[in-house]
């Protein structure tokens, strides 16, 4: 693979390379309910695991093959989990085990265990298989005594044996765990959602009926929750937080007013654990009946039920479990005798390690709140990112009638800028819904700063962003000319329309635009007004972000291509494919697409490369055709090499490889940029646009001197951008230093450190750094006694 010298071993830096698995075995099993991207984490945590020397087991069946033994338990090759990244499900299985639950069944299971030598165990499940794993690890010395004293096991097992580590992901479709703000399954589940609600969307708009869609979800309301931010429902019913008494009359109120205004259909998303404040359960058809017999609507019902679980697992989803899977076995491999059994999970950006019982406990204290009718307190305990999903809903789906809004006298005007990224309507929508609640005029430029030096500016109501949520591209229009030539013009259009606050929605055209109107205001006084960027683009460059709106939308694009292709070679041997992505000379795209969909090796610019190291990938693939896996599939980003272009690299793999495999090249261009918004960024770009708004309104109360807004502090011409765990507002002028103008990329960026990682899992030798890796924290949210419910 490029670059594959890697870096030189500091003494200020941990390689996984240093922690050897020598002499230890690892299995791993999935249990409970299956989740997309469970096929991901089993396969990082065998290659993971072989990589460092460890002997790898599968348990099939979950803890039912653990009991059984036999061939349920089976050594692990680093083939026999080739081609299962796209697979949904769990191809080792996954049952309920009754027999695991008694004293004589666990024993049976430690008797299998010990035989084999293993030790450590990675399991992927729900809470109750994590409890399960908890109580096992807890009843092991005891369960070896047992064992010794029936003549099963002798003392040097014993001794050998006498300490099981366990590790835990969370595999589940509803995102119920509490301590990660992603389970492994959710947002595969999201896509499986939002596909039907866009497919329904168009009948309902053609017949004006109103749906009811019931979505999974007994005890956790996230994906109705989600669902109903990403695609923009009239109503929806949780189980954490039951609507309020009367609601019957409010909804269909509310009903009645959008169709007053002239909206044609009604969305309404029930999860199934739903209830009222008294305990009662709110079915789909009770909600179906209720509006037939108070509105006469035509109304549906659609229940989802299993569509949820299955189908192949989003590029998130297979990020996420590969990113836990290694992170999984690093935790095995660094427990000790005190290290409690812990979860690996993920906080914003950052993979976290989280002692497992302290997760299960915060678990089942949100049901516990919920049983003692505590609903604000069970929201907290959800987490933050379930907390700002409700607030961001509640602020976005009731429309307050005008005499109730503030009445601030501000002008907002919303802008795109750049190339157009899916879930810049979306954003748009939530900036000008929540600039409405906040009590401004919100005010919509067409075509970027092209357009708003001609003037074409115009306010935008409530009802004009209605069903933008899931429209891809720019509603608004845009374009990627900077402001610079037409400063004057701009600053004339800011006069007229008196504008006193600016929201940019872009990529890195965006990032310049705002650095040019920053150092403007010296001499146009119409710019010294907040100002605020939020990151759009598909080549996630801008710097100050992790992420940037639209790349998620695009690496789905990416892998399901990948997999098609893949897929196109099934009934042919031995086969290499060489894809182009797009990103200038930005190779997130490649590396994180390459990870996602399994790729062997993947060209960027940010890490360079020779012929030399075409070379050594051409030989990697040529031992990789000798084994049962034979097909190859090479990523290179556009921009890596000006002078090994695909088409350089497709013919020096086609020469090279002549003979074992024959080569098939594809650009996939600006497929990449088009197609509905993912879930992840119809829910991101709302969020975010929902916070920028809310600064904005802070800045301009701040800044209201004198009958006029006035400010030129560097803190008020800021970007806002995911940097790690939270989410954080950054001076532009600041952000300067940190980019490299001339290649348009950040000078650091986070997903370098995934390269390495991706490498290990296409049967490289590299050095991956693992200081950055998760340190074993605590769950910080602890219920208070004296909690009061939030006003």
């Amino acid at each position: 693979m490029a670059g594959n010298a890697g870096p030189k071993r500091q003494d200020t830096r941990k390689f996984v390379e240093n922690l050897s698995g020598a002499g230890k075995c690892i299995a791993v099993l999935t249990s409970g309910g299956d989740a997309q991207g469970m096929n991901a984490a089993v396969r990082a945590v065998v290659r993971m695991g072989i990589y460092v020397g460890a002997k790898v087991y599968f348990i099939h069946e979950g803890y039912q093959g653990m009991v059984d033994g036999g061939d349920n338990i089976k050594e692990a090759t680093w083939e026999s989990v080739s081609s299962m990244l796209q697979v949904g499900g769990t191809v080792i299985g996954s049952a309920r085990c009754k027999e695991f639950r008694t004293h004589e069944g666990r024993l049976k299971a430690a008797h299998n265990l010990v035989q084999r030598g293993i030790t450590n165990l990675c399991v992927i499940g729900g809470d109750g298989s994590l409890t399960g794993a908890n109580l096992f690890r807890e009843e092991w010395s005891g369960l070896l005594n047992e064992l010794l004293e029936q003549g099963l096991i002798n003392e040097e097992a014993v001794s050998s044996n006498s300490v099981l580590h366990i590790v835990g992901m969370v595999g589940s479709i509803d995102n119920d765990f509490c301590g990660t703000d992603m389970t492994i399954g959710t947002d595969s589940a999201l896509h499986r959602i939002i596909e039907v609600v866009d497919a329904i969307m168009t009948t309902a708009q053609s017949h004006q009926r109103t749906f009811v869609l019931e979505v999974m979800g007994r005890h956790c309301g996230y994906l109705a929750l989600v669902s109903a931010l990403a695609c923009g429902a009239d109503w929806v019913f949780i189980p954490e937080m039951p609507p309020d008494d009367g609601w019957e009359d409010n909804m269909c109120q509310k009903l009645s007013e959008s169709r007053s205004r002239g909206s044609r259909l009604n969305i309404i998303i029930v999860a199934e654990g739903a209830t009222d404040r008294q305990g009662q359960h709110i079915t789909s058809s009770f909600v179906k009946d209720l509006v037939v017999r108070c509105l006469g609507f035509d109304t549906r019902v659609t229940i989802l039920g299993h569509v949820q679980r299955g189908g192949t697992p989003s590029a998130f989803d297979r990020i996420l479990a590969s990113r836990m899977g290694v992170e999984a076995v690093l935790a095995l491999l660094e427990a000790s005798t005190e290290t409690p059994a812990c979860v690996v999970s993920l906080v914003g950006n950052q993979a976290v390690r989280l002692p497992l019982m302290e997760c299960v406990q915060m678990t089942q204290e949100v049901q516990k709140a919920m049983d003692e009718k505590k609903f604000d307190e069970a929201v907290r305990l959800r987490g933050r990112s379930f907390e700002n999903n409700l607030s961001t809903y509640r602020l976005l789906s009731y429309r307050k009638l005008d005499s109730e809004l503030p009445n601030s006298s501000f002008n907002v005007a919303v802008m795109n800028v750049g190339a157009p990224a899916a879930g810049m309507n979306a954003a748009v929508r939530s900036a000008v819904r929540v600039g409405i609640t906040e009590g401004h005029k919100m005010f919509a430029v067409n075509d970027g700063f092209e357009g708003f030096a001609k003037g074409q500016i115009k306010e935008i109501k409530w009802g004009d962003v209605g069903g933008w949520t899931g429209q891809g591209g720019s509603l608004l229009g845009t374009k990627r000319t900077l402001p610079a030539k037409h400063l004057a013009k701009i600053a004339e259009q800011m006069r007229i329309h008196n504008i006193n606050a600016l929201l940019v929605i872009g990529g890195f055209e965006a990032f310049e635009s705002l650095l040019e109107l920053y150092e403007a205001r010296a001499h146009h006084e119409e710019f010294c007004v907040p100002m605020c960027i939020l990151p759009a683009t598909i080549s996630n460059n801008v710097p100050g972000t992790d992420h940037s709106l639209g790349a998620d939308t695009s690496l789905n694009a990416i892998v399901e291509t990948c997999d098609r292709i893949k897929q196109s070679a099934s009934g042919t041997k031995r086969r290499v494919f060489i894809i182009e992505t797009m990103g200038g000379y930005c190779g997130y795209l490649a590396t994180v697409g390459g990870l996602a969909a399994g790729a062997d090796t993947v060209y960027i610019y940010e890490e360079t490369f020779d012929i030399r190291d075409l070379q050594a990938n051409v030989e990697h693939l040529t031992q990789k055709m000798k084994t049962s896996i034979q097909r190859g599939l090479v990523l290179r980003n556009e921009n890596c090499n000006e002078n090994f272009t695909t088409d350089f690299i497709y013919q020096l793999y086609s020469e090279e490889g002549r003979g074992v495999f024959d080569c098939r090249k594809n650009i996939l261009g600006h497929m990449q940029q088009g197609g509905a918004p993912s879930p992840f960024d119809r829910n991101f770009g709302t969020k975010v646009a929902a916070k920028a708004m809310q600064w904005i309104t802070r800045m301009l109360k701040e800044s209201y001197k004198g009958g006029k807004v006035f400010t030129n502090a560097e803190d008020t011409a800021c970007l806002l951008g995911m940097r790690r765990r939270a989410m954080v507002f950054q001076p532009v002028a600041q952000l300067r230093e940190e980019t490299d103008f001339e290649h348009r990329i950040p000078k650091e960026q986070w997903w370098l450190k995934l390269r390495p990682l991706m490498k290990i899992l296409a049967k490289y030798k590299t050095f991956y750094d693992v200081s950055d890796a998760g340190q074993l924290e605590h769950v910080t949210r602890v219920r208070p006694k004296d909690f009061q419910p939030s006003v």
